[in-house]
């Protein structure tokens, strides 16, 4: 969860000729299954699909993601640029020690398949992995599906030249170490 603090702010409103003072406001911020559901179901279009955002819907996004409750109407007209920053940073990271090669990431990928909260939702009860899980930050919760997949695909055959190669490496090897000829 990202907590994020938007400054209060002083004006000066001409019309009245009186000083007006915005309080700080503080905000959980969650990316999780649940926001996206919540951007998807507002948008009807996948969150993570290839299309770009308007700045509306990535407003939206930041929207669908806040757990904080009775919040100012005017809290994301106040967002600044720094706090945006903070937001793509908690997005991005992470948030799992797990980390995959570039090889097991990209295995067997043909058409990259559209994903949606529905779809992920499915790997979660195809992998049984526990539906408070959907609060998990979104980055997490793939790392675990992806480790799931992993685990439960079956092992890649290997072909027998490679096998017959790798045996007469260490066959060479071996005789190379015992100082013999086989």
């Amino acid at each position: 969860m990202l907590r994020l603090t938007i400054l209060g702010e002083e004006f000066y409103n001409e019309t009245s000729e009186e000083f007006t003072s915005l309080d700080d406001i503080v905000l959980d911020l969650e990316h999780s299954l649940v926001s996206l559901s919540k951007w998807e179901s507002k948008y009807g279009k996948p969150f993570l699909g290839p299309d770009k955002k308007s700045s509306e819907e990535a407003l939206g996004y930041v929207e669908s993601m806040i757990m904080s409750e009775g919040y100012p109407s005017d809290t994301l007209t106040r967002l600044t640029p720094e706090n945006f920053t903070e937001i793509n940073t908690y997005m991005g990271s992470p948030q799992s020690a797990t980390t995959f090669n570039s090889a097991i990431r990209h295995r067997g990928r043909g058409p990259q398949e559209v994903i949606t909260s529905e779809l992920i939702y499915y790997w979660m009860v195809a992998f049984t992995i526990p539906l408070a899980c959907e609060t998990w930050h979104l980055n997490r919760l793939f790392a675990l599906i992806q480790i799931c997949n992993i685990k439960n695909s079956k092992q890649k055959n290997v072909p027998r030249n490679e096998i017959a190669n790798r045996n007469r490496e260490l066959n060479e090897q071996r005789k190379a170490q015992l100082n013999t000829n086989g």
